[in-house]
């Protein structure tokens, strides 16, 4: 059957339509099978399809909550509530006249059911098993085995359990100790791996940094070696350069003598 979930504060109340599914994962709730729309079919069918739902919930392994007979209080109710079980009920928001007052209820061409009517369905005997008689019940059902379940299971996911490979009991409390101390030292480990991957990662940055700053100091020295002969060049261009400079002029003015000496002869 498709399973419509209404969580109340310790209990899980499951609707009843067509087949049932598996609900392994609600195993850490108080679980009531409930119909709904109980209005839609007869009291005969309805008998019959009761009958159908705790069958299947017993053969799909589905564990419901009975209502407790240990308490002399309650037992004579309980031992008639659960043999109501799963309750057929029928909800509504609408109000009806019946009488001298309105109440909740369903208006059909051919009557009203009412939902707080116990000859029309069970709503208000749910409403009493779980609010009135069992509440506290419930909530301590709830602390004591499914809480408890639940925390099992937990910590056996995290790899925590209460016996040891001989099924002898032992301390969680150990357990957890020595889980917390093989983590402790793990971490430990992999601080120690991970330092020295760093280091690693350290002397080879380093390495690299010197084999770069020699290149960095040879590349620095062939410029320097180049600036210096270029210097050189520079200079002896420029000593040859004033040296043709002054042979140039020294021919100027040698010729420019000729010149007036020749001058000076053609006169005379």
């Amino acid at each position: 059957m498709r399973l419509n979930i209404m969580r109340l504060m310790y209990c899980c109340l499951y609707f009843q339509k067509l087949i049932i599914s598996s609900v392994n994962e609600m195993s850490f709730v108080n679980i009531i099978p409930v119909i709904a729309k109980a209005d839609t079919i007869s009291k005969s069918e309805l008998h019959k399809f009761k009958i159908k739902i705790m069958s299947e919930l017993v053969s799909n392994g589905v564990q419901i909550y009975q209502f407790p007979l240990d308490d002399e209080t309650v037992a004579k109710v309980n031992t008639t509530m659960n043999g109501h079980l799963p309750f057929a009920v029928v909800g509504s928001t609408e109000e009806v006249s019946v009488g001298n007052k309105m109440v909740k209820a369903r208006q059909y061409p051919w009557g009203v059911v009412q939902v707080e009517n116990e000859n029309h369905c069970d709503f208000v005997k749910l409403r009493e098993m779980l609010i009135c008689v069992n509440m506290e019940d419930l909530r301590e059902q709830t602390h004591t085995r499914h809480y408890e379940l639940y925390r099992r299971c937990k910590l056996e996911e995290m790899g925590f359990k209460d016996t040891d490979p001989e099924c002898k009991p032992v301390s969680l409390q150990q357990t957890y100790e020595k889980r917390e101390d093989e983590m402790r030292q793990m971490f430990v480990q992999r601080v120690k791996e991970k330092e020295a991957e760093l280091k690693d990662a350290e002397r080879e940055l380093q390495g690299r940094f010197e084999q770069l700053k020699r290149l960095h100091a040879d590349e620095k020295a062939a410029l320097e070696e180049k600036k210096r002969l270029f210097e050189d060049d520079q200079s002896s261009f420029s000593k040859r350069r004033a040296a043709a400079q002054l042979l140039q002029a020294q021919s100027l003015t040698a010729n420019g003598k000729k010149d007036k000496d020749r001058k000076n002869s053609g006169f005379m």
